[in-house]
């Protein structure tokens, strides 16, 4: 899907709805910006940056394939006192009390203080196929060249290959313009003591402040990916989704949508004791069209946690940038990584596509299933919901509890039990988006499931058992009876988590968990001046399970 990156007098005012975008995209042009051409650039501008360790232990694993040099070595760039994303830095046009004017004025007073700075911008591919190929440009002052080099490589850098599929790519649409990420993570501005990630979602920019974590970057540009897509008849997902090709050419498409640390990860690459033939499509960011129910991944590279993999992992040879993470020296005297969080919380890493041995940018196959993944103690480990309506206002109150990918604001209770619709706290566009497509996609046929990867009721759930449900559901053994008395719930029986609806203990705890639900429900019609206000009907779907509880 090309977007617009060249104007006529018509597409320049469709595009540019009020004056951010040409603030934003004006400061690419300037006499002090670099364009970054390749890859091999990025790597080379990285590498001899201040601050930057080259692990020259640790190769990366089939470099030349990737678009860089036959000997380049993993680089290691630390960030400081913050290491998460910053969600209280967010604001967002189309929001009450973001006013235009004011940021625009914000905005070309921190371009002009980096007049002084060499600046670096790159471009990249945002969707890896021609249904769906949106152009992206990052700009950021050279001292953050890391960020650049990781932002290239997680997303499509441009080549010969992909120019030539852009270049046949569909334009949906003469109101997308192509992606613009302005950043200067050494600003600071006594209003925003935490930063500032501004966006205008229409136009298609972004302007990412005082914050020097990778993350925001790639969070950034998807945020403004999934936009495009919501707008242009796609469900935006951030999920993972694995393909399982199973016997007589028989398929099962899978899609699990939970925050960091919920198993996302864990369930999109687990390969079942090699139980299963197994595709996958990407375990963060995809789209999937509503109508003709192909999905297609957005970014080529696996942003992971470097927690669960110790020194001398084998997928650690799949590595190419890591952030936030201790160095130390091997036995030859060859600098590598200590990770597992030793140094700090949320390590990170980029990681190439390699680590996944069948992985595909496209799938063709309907979905068969989409899985929520929370972090609900009331909730036993499997629930399968057969009410559309009920299936897409769940995953609109997905709960679970934050993590240490969150830098949060002071007083923010970091073990609250949370609310957050479709495990996409990056959405620009009014959840009602979300809502609808999910439904629709329930009521065409696609199943809908609740994993608990947490703890029930004081039991915790392994990922064993929870990789064993999925096998069940993918096999055809699974059995449901109905939860309680609650119309459209149904639930897995499993040995060693007792489910006791006489227990008025248990009982509460599912009705508060649930009121919770339906509190969140009717908040989106006054939080943000109503901009994610639902449906009726999913108070309604909510509002039900609540009565039948309390009955």
């Amino acid at each position: 899907m090309a977007t617009v990156g060249f104007y006529e007098a018509d597409s320049f005012k469709r595009i540019n709805q009020t004056m951010t975008r040409s603030t934003i995209e004006t400061a690419f042009y300037g006499n002090n910006v670099h364009r970054v051409q390749d890859l091999k650039e990025a790597y080379s501008l990285a590498r001899n940056i201040p601050g930057t360790v080259e692990l020259t232990g640790m190769p990366i694993y089939r470099a030349e394939e990737q678009g860089l040099p036959a000997d380049a070595n993993v680089l290691l760039f630390n960030d400081g006192a913050f290491f998460g994303r910053t969600s209280a830095a967010r604001r967002i046009i189309g929001y009450p009390n973001v006013d235009p004017d004011y940021f625009a004025t914000l905005i070309r007073e921190a371009i002009y203080q980096t007049r002084f700075k060499e600046l670096l911008t790159a471009d990249a591919y945002v969707g890896l196929d021609e249904d769906f190929m949106i152009m992206a440009h990052l700009l950021a002052p050279k001292t953050f060249a890391n960020n650049v080099y990781s932002w290239m490589f997680n997303f499509q850098y441009v080549n010969e290959c992909y120019r030539e599929m852009y270049g046949r790519s569909r334009k949906i649409s003469d109101s997308e313009g192509d992606i613009f990420v302005f950043a200067d993570p050494d600003w600071s501005h006594p209003d925003f003591p935490l930063g500032l990630a501004f966006f205008s979602p229409k136009e298609n920019v972004a302007a990412i402040l005082g914050l020097r974590y990778i993350g925001e970057l790639k969070k950034a540009t998807l945020t403004l990916g999934w936009g495009v897509g919501a707008r242009n008849g796609y469900a935006s997902c951030h999920a993972g989704l694995k393909r399982y090709n199973l016997k007589d050419e028989k398929k099962y498409v899978m899609a699990a949508f939970g925050l960091s640390g919920s198993g996302k990860s864990t369930i999109t690459h687990a390969l079942h004791d090699d139980k299963y033939d197994i595709t996958v499509l990407h375990d963060d960011a995809f789209i999937v069209n509503i109508k003709d129910k192909y999905a297609i991944a957005l970014e080529p590279a696996y942003f992971d946690k470097v927690q669960d993999y110790p020194i001398g992992c084998d997928d650690n040879k799949y590595l190419v940038t890591i952030q936030n993470c201790g160095v130390t020296v091997n036995s030859e005297g060859k600098k590598i990584a200590v990770t597992e969080d030793i140094r700090n919380g949320n390590g990170r890493s980029m990681k190439s596509k390699f680590w996944s041995h069948n992985r595909v940018d496209r799938t063709d196959e309907p979905l068969n299933a989409i899985f929520w993944l929370m972090k609900d103690p009331t909730i036993p480990p499997v629930l399968r919901l057969t009410s559309p309506a009920l299936a897409s206002v769940m995953g609109a109150t997905l709960a679970t509890k934050r993590t240490s990918a969150e830098r949060l604001a002071p007083g923010v209770d970091k073990d609250a039990l949370v609310c957050e619709p479709y495990a996409n706290p990056f959405r620009t566009y009014p959840l009602e988006i979300d809502y609808m497509r999910f439904k629709q996609l329930f009521e065409d046929g696609v199943d809908c499931y609740v994993l608990n990867t947490g703890d029930f009721m004081g039991t915790k759930i392994s990922p064993r058992c929870t990789l064993g449900i999925i096998e069940s559901i993918v096999d055809g053994e699974a059995k449901f009876t109905q939860f309680g008395h609650l119309s459209g719930i149904e639930v897995m029986p499993i040995k060693g988590f007792i489910i006791d609806f006489a227990d008025n203990y248990y009982r509460n705890q599912l009705f508060l968990r649930f009121k919770d639900r339906l509190n969140f429900v009717k908040t989106r019609d006054t939080e943000i001046g109503g901009y994610d206000k639902l449906p009726d009907c999913a108070r309604s779907a909510i509002e039900l399970a609540v009565r039948e509880i309390s009955m």
